[in-house]
């Protein structure tokens, strides 16, 4: 597969595929991680503890993390200089992906890190088209990459691909939430604690579809 993508091709987020095709593995962390963390220890801390847990697991494998759970913005308050040099990279998956590069770039350049030695990783129902603005963007700011699913496994005339995404809803009976950078994308089902997290998470509600 590699062969046929030379310089373009360069690995997978599917764990199988990896296995099967002896592909390098990319882009791996899920929502799901960030998301179970909400009910091991403090809600406000559980980011932290899901980014220094996924370290501990990988060993400095696996290295890109996931912005979105609970907002890039957040997320950008707790990726300290600790955190952005353990970690290769980030990875988009809802929003603006101009908009969230610029934060990415801004918080690399706050902390004192070029950028272009770390890795800016776009995966929000991509497609060729939609790769170039970003790939204009970011070239010569940073290295990058594009994760291309559902359009890519997908690109049969006159067919209407499937976008299937499982998302965490409770950890051993307690809710769980994600805060997308995109508020469509938002998931909890349980309003009390819908609440509760927006205001740990300091998140504005008005735009979500979810009730509190």
């Amino acid at each position: 597969m590699r062969s046929d993508f030379p310089g373009v091709f360069v690995g997978t987020s599917n764990a199988h595929l990896a296995y099967e095709f002896d592909l390098p593995l990319i882009g791996t962390m899920a929502h799901q991680w960030l998301m179970v963390h909400q009910q091991l220890g403090r809600l406000r801390e559980s980011q932290n503890a899901a980014l220094e847990n996924w370290v501990r697991e990988y060993r400095g494998r696996l290295g890109i993390a996931l912005t979105d759970c609970i907002s890039t913005d957040f997320f950008l308050k707790d990726f300290d200089l600790y955190f952005a040099k353990l970690y290769d990279g980030l990875r988009q998956d809802s929003g603006d992906p101009i908009q969230w590069a610029d934060k990415v770039l801004g918080r690399y350049r706050e902390l004192g890190i070029d950028p272009r030695t770390k890795d800016l990783m776009f995966s929000d129902g991509l497609n060729f088209e939609k790769c170039l603005p970003i790939l204009r963007h970011v070239r010569g700011q940073a290295k990058f990459g594009f994760g291309m699913g559902t359009s890519l496994a997908c690109d049969v005339e006159g067919v209407e691909p499937l976008s299937i995404v499982m998302k965490l809803v409770q950890v051993h009976g307690e809710p769980v939430v994600k805060f997308s950078d995109d508020p469509i994308k938002n998931v909890c089902e349980d309003p009390s604690f819908l609440k509760y997290a927006a205001q740990v998470f300091n998140v504005n509600l008005a735009h979500s579809p979810l009730e509190a």
